[in-house]
Order: structure tokens, then sequence, then C-alpha cells
């Protein structure tokens, strides 16, 4: 499913100031928190997108980067189930020291607004694991189903878990430091258990010193159409696990297969046609292929070399759901490179008539120009 534009989600203008859209992003996040809507799956997703398109339009980089891109430019996707570069819930309550003015310092801003009196601790989060993935034309353009095998860190079976001394089991410790502007206090993790709360009891044969073991994983992914190369799609909890917390995610590197006669441009695609000189000169019917199959053609009496014919919508779709591109069809008009001597005189008869002689209008356009107009 494609994601809605960031500027949509927050409800501002794309000329909004960063003041407006923190006042928009802060009003979005309490009427969404999660304190406010317990066990609302609607609320809770609203929630993470107010927080993704927050997260993306406060970075001017990123701004600069999504207003030219859109969403492939801050290397996002839909469909992957991914959301916000990795970002998880801990994550995003980590912004609200700065949207409304706490001190960040692990407990949920919301207390003061829902009355929750509850500390939120951060969760300890496995590696994620990047894997590459290689498509098609006709799988980008459709949109395809993948099973995929890979190797990810589980729980090993019988590995035991004690509730972790140094934290308690908060998975965090707080430190106080003594300073000249007096005692200043700081909450880490727990470095004893890195912030799982658990410490291993006792392990099995073959697991880690986490009690992690490697295991092959069978996962499907549904990729959406208009996918492109280096586009990152993010599928979350499908990582490495983490014992006592939540697994990381699995970050997809989409990489795009070369084609044997078709090149995508953008979301156009181009195809270069070779016909002979009778068949530009006579015209006639002939076969391009595309990524739905062979689609048969007029080439119209005397074409020249360098014209462009558009196949309306036979692009690859837009990833944002803007459209469709077109299949754009280069006329090249191929020149034979041996002659036998009966050819060479019957084209040296054609040279000498007048109609054979170069004569372009000094309004038809070249091939750049046309180029040009077709892309804008």
């Amino acid at each position: 499913m494609a994601k809605r534009d960031f500027y949509e989600i927050l409800g501002v203008s794309k000329s909004a100031t960063d003041a407006e859209m923190k006042k928009a992003y802060r009003k979005l996040a309490i009427k969404y928190h999660p304190d406010k809507n317990p066990d609302n799956k609607e609320a809770e997703e609203k929630f993470k997108e107010a927080a993704e398109a927050y997260e993306i339009l406060s970075n001017s980089d990123k701004r600069a980067r999504y207003d030219r891109f859109g969403h492939q430019g801050v290397g996002g996707a839909g469909g992957g189930g991914g959301f916000g570069g990795g970002m998880s819930m801990d994550d995003i309550f980590s912004q609200f020291g700065d949207i409304f003015g706490g001190g960040g310092g692990g407990s949920s801003p919301f207390e003061s607004f829902f009355g929750g009196g509850r500390t939120r601790s951060r969760q300890a989060i496995g590696a994620n694991i990047r894997i590459k993935l290689k498509l098609s034309l006709e799988e980008i353009t459709n949109g395809v189903e993948k099973k995929i095998k890979y190797t990810k860190k589980v729980v090993a079976p019988g590995v035991k878990f004690d509730t972790c001394k140094t934290c308690n089991g908060r998975g965090q410790v707080t430190q106080v430091t003594n300073t000249f502007l007096g005692q200043m206090q700081s909450t880490t993790s727990c470095p004893a258990c890195g912030g799982s709360g658990k410490t291993i009891g006792s392990r099995p044969a073959g697991a880690d010193s986490q009690g992690l073991k490697s295991e092959e994983v069978t996962t499907t992914l549904n990729i959406p159409a208009g996918v492109e190369e280096g586009m990152q799609l993010s599928v979350n909890g499908k990582g490495n696990e983490m014992p006592g917390g939540i697994p990381g995610d699995l970050i997809v590197l989409i990489e795009e297969k070369e084609h044997e006669d078709l090149k995508r441009e953008g979301n156009n695609i181009i195809y270069n046609l070779y016909v002979s000189f009778p068949t530009a000169a006579l015209g006639g019917d002939v076969e391009v292929p595309t990524v739905s199959g062979l689609v048969r053609i007029k080439v119209e009496p005397g074409t020249q070399a360098g014209k462009i014919l558009r196949l309306r919508n036979k692009g690859v779709p837009d990833i944002n759901g803007r459209g469709r591109g077109d299949q754009l069809i280069q006329i090249n008009v191929w020149t034979p490179t041996k002659l036998s001597s009966d050819e060479k005189n019957a084209l040296k008869q054609l040279d000498d008539s007048d109609n054979f002689k170069p004569d372009p209008s000094k309004s038809e356009k070249g091939f750049f120009d046309r180029m040009r107009e077709y892309f804008n």
C-alpha cells in the first residue's frame, strides 16, 4: 500500500514553517497517543504515521530530498511495513522531550495529559538484517510476492534467563554525576544485560553469550509495483531477536536486473526499434516488446529516424500511486553495411532522384527536443 503524502498527514502546506509543523504534530500525537487510545490499532498506526512524517519534515536535509524525490528520496516505500527508517515506538517517545518541552528522562510526557503515571522503559532491540533482492523489470512493473530465505539470530530452545541484578530487570541504570553546576542525573541502558533486563542463567550447547543461535528462516515479502534500484524496504520484527526485547527489522535493498530489450528511465520505459529503410519509407506494422508482452504498432509512411512513438500507460506505476509511466519507442532506420552490386546500382539510381534528397523543414524538431518534450 502506497504511503500518504507527509504534508497531508500533518495537515500543513509545503511552505509550512518548523513551528507550524511542530504544532501540527503535537496536536496529532496527543489525539492518537496509545495512552489515550488503548488497544486501538488504527489510532496506533496514525500515531506512527504522524511521527514518521514529522521525523522527515523536521529535518531540513530530509525535507529537501523528500520535496524533490518523494518517498524514494528518504528511503521509504509502501508495502514493506517499514516505518521512519527503523524507528520503534520507543524511538518516537524519545522525540517528545523536544516536542513537549520535557527533559526526555524516560517518562512519557503524556502522563501530565492523561494521568497514566507509568514509566516507559526503552526495550532492547535486536540487530537489523540487510539483504539484497534482485527484481526483473516485469516484477517491478507489476509488483510481486517473493519468498526469501535468510539466516537470523533466534533465542535458543532451552536457554534460561534470570532477572538482571544490576538493573533489577528495568534494562536501565541511573547515574548521578557531580559537576560544578551541581548533580546531574542520566539514564542509560544497563551495561550488564544490554538493556534487556535479563541475564543468562543457563544456556544449551550452540548458543552464544546472549543465548542466541543462528537459524535459517523463510518469509514472504509483498513488493509493491514501482520500486527502483537502491530503494530500501523495511519489514518490522523480521530481524535478529533479542532476549527480553524485541526483534530488529529486515532491511531489503532493491536491485534491478537489466532487461534484454527495455530500459527504464524513471517511470517510463525506453525501447529502440530498428526498421529497414523500405519500412520507414513505405510504412508497415511491426511488433515491439513491452513488460506485458508483444504489441503490434504501425509505422507511418515517411517515418524519419529519431521519431519517438508513445505507448501510454505501458510504463512503470508510480510507487506513490501517482499514475503510470509510458513506453517510448525510438525509431532507428537500419543502414546495411554490406551491399551487392545490384543493390548498390539501385540505390545510386534512387540517390539521383530529387525525392530522395534530404529536405528537413525548419519546424521539424531534433532528437533532443523530442526527448525533452516527452519527459517533460
